[in-house]
């Protein structure tokens, strides 16, 4: 079980690192067969590219744990590599539970899934300024810096010497090659280069090379770039974060669209499945279907009675969390009546024939987790219904279209859906920023208008989404709920910081236009000083920050520093050419 950790990115901690550490640990089990241990570095030894021993892997990955089930003890981490990574108490117990599938799942053989919890608080982060500098390149939806993210790779086998008749462990080829195969495949990893965002990345792993592109912030929504499989590359990822959408949707495909508009209004939803991998997958199918636009609320792709957050989360004493949970215990049918929006899956098998068209069906009819599949739930969608997608899926279903052609319809459809929407906003946000000829390089940057909602309400009308989507319905409805949810909260958040520094960044350019020579000798010395030390804090804030500054504005200012403090007497020239640059 591979564990994405706080130094790493990713759905998981900090971006799209963390999805392929999930992609590099699926295929990493299978291939640990055919390889031999990697030569151990001391831990302290540079690997050469100025990284000590692990910080490799640390980019990656947190950690790699092997989970056991004892009859008497019940689950226990046997094994966690590196043996210097820190797990807290709760989180070793919340990773125990979550990497076993519930009894009732009937998972014999191998069952790969994933999981998503809290990280404890006050957990320290060790390479920050190593990844750092890929954070600005990354999609928003993959920074994810507060939780962890583990991949699991689980395996039930019969054995008769076991009181219980099975044998269950997490890691595949663990059983069979013990713990020198674990440690080679975490000293392969942590020769991997660093995950940068938009470039093609080669990554053996004992015996087995993937060729493996993480997305940036930079790329067009909706497309993906392609990666060209090579001679000697066994696997090729061309994306990292994306799952089969169409084979997740399928078995209530005919309300995508309702899913679509409770995902975006960050709405209670409670995944019911029979296995933790249909659950974990139709959960980041759900979270997937508003990209590009981040869900900003939790969500737990695989969640059990065990879970620290369990009460939190099951309480009646008030109302459902904006949380999307993915769940197989029975147990829940009954804990979770009270919840708004229910959806039953049944085995995502591949698409054979087209299901049946379901009504969405009243809450008061899920007694068990046996109820029938469907969607449960009272809520009344804001939008009509686009049959063309529907017949569209259908038409594929009856030629027996490819599910990744399907997925591909879907997503795109989905796309232009949640931009339709998105659209309108970006207008009317980028309408808040100051004009430029507002900037004075002698005065605070300017501060961005108010969002005001019944103003932007107005813009609807001229420049509102009909104006890319054929779609009828309420859209002002539907815009006035998600003004009240937190995926706009956050959504406007990571936009005003966003225009926040671009502004910053136009102070620092109207401040290289001038002759700040000549403003010293109109004035005094302690103004002079000041300016220096003024001019010095922001450039540690572009550097800090990662404004999207120019690298020849950041020389220019430093040039006009080093002019100013030349011009000072010399005592205090060495008092300010002392003062640390970083």
């Amino acid at each position: 079980m591979a564990l994405r950790g706080p130094e790493s990115s990713g759905p998981s901690s900090r971006g799209p690192l963390e999805e392929a550490g999930a992609a590099a640990e699926e295929r990493e089990a299978p291939a640990e067969a055919a390889a031999a241990a990697a030569a151990p570095l001391d831990d302290e030894e540079d690997d050469g590219r100025g990284l000590l021993r692990w910080d490799g892997f640390s980019a990656w990955l947190h950690c790699v744990c092997v989970v056991g089930f004892d009859l008497e003890l019940g689950q226990a981490v046997e094994v966690i590599y590196p043996q210097h990574s820190k797990l807290t108490d709760k989180e070793k117990t919340n990773i125990c539970y979550l990497s076993f599938p519930d009894s009732n799942s009937g998972c014999l053989g191998d069952t790969q899934f994933c999981f998503r919890f809290r990280q404890s608080s006050g957990r320290s982060v060790s390479l920050h300024c190593f990844l750092d500098q890929f954070d600005k390149d990354l999609p928003v939806y993959l920074k994810d810096p507060a939780y962890f993210y583990g991949y699991v790779y689980f395996r039930q086998v019969r054995d008769k010497t076991l009181k219980r008749g099975y044998f269950q462990k997490i890691a595949p080829e663990y059983f069979e090659k013990s713990k020198p195969y674990l440690e080679a495949a975490c000293n392969d990893v942590d020769r991997w280069p660093a995950p940068v965002p938009g470039k093609t990345l080669y990554l053996p792993i004992m015996g087995v090379v993937m060729k493996v592109r993480i997305p940036t912030c930079h790329d067009k929504p909706g497309t993906t770039q392609i990666v060209q499989a090579d001679t000697h590359i066994s696997v090729v990822l061309s994306t990292v974060h994306e799952v089969d959408l169409f084979r997740c949707f399928f078995p209530v495909f005919f309300h995508s669209q309702m899913l679509w508009e409770l995902v975006l209004l960050g709405e209670p939803l409670v995944v019911m499945a029979p296995s933790p991998s249909e659950s974990s997958e139709t959960v980041l199918a759900l979270v997937n279907c508003i990209s590009p636009l981040k869900y900003f609320s939790d969500f737990r792709p695989y969640f059990t009675i065990h879970d620290s957050e369990f009460k939190e989360y099951t309480t009646r004493t008030q109302a459902p969390p904006s949380v999307i949970l993915g769940v197989t215990n029975p147990f829940f049918a009954k804990t979770l009546q009270h919840w708004p929006h229910i959806i039953r899956i049944g085995d995502l098998k591949p698409a054979g024939e087209i299901p049946k068209q379901v009504k969405v069906k009243k809450l008061k009819n899920l007694k068990t987790l046996d109820s029938k599949p469907g969607v449960y739930t009272s809520y009344k969608p804001y939008l009509n219904r686009d049959e063309e997608i529907i017949k569209q899926l259908q038409k594929g279903v009856q030629q027996k279209r490819p599910s990744e052609a399907q997925s591909v319809i879907l997503r795109r459809y989905f796309l232009e859906l949640t931009q339709s929407f998105i659209i309108p906003l970006e207008r009317y946000v980028a309408s808040l920023m100051p004009l430029q000829k507002s900037i004075s390089p002698w005065k605070s940057p300017p501060q961005l208008r108010q969002f005001l909602p019944e103003e932007f309400m107005k813009t609807l009308e001229k420049t509102g989404p009909q104006l890319t989507s054929r779609i009828k319905g309420d859209w002002i409805g539907l815009y006035r709920h998600f003004l009240k949810s937190p995926n706009f909260d956050g959504w406007f958040k990571t936009r005003r910081k966003e225009m926040t520094q671009k502004l910053e960044a136009l102070h620092l350019e109207a401040l290289c236009k001038e002759d700040l020579l000549l403003w010293t000798q109109k004035h005094t010395e302690v103004e002079t000083v000041d300016l220096v030390l003024k001019l010095k804090s922001k450039l540690l804030q572009a550097d800090r920050e990662h404004l999207p500054v120019k690298p020849e504005t950041m020389e220019k200012l430093r040039g006009h520093i080093d002019a100013i403090i030349l011009a000072l007497p010399e005592d205090l020239q060495s008092i300010l050419l002392k003062t640390s640059m970083t």
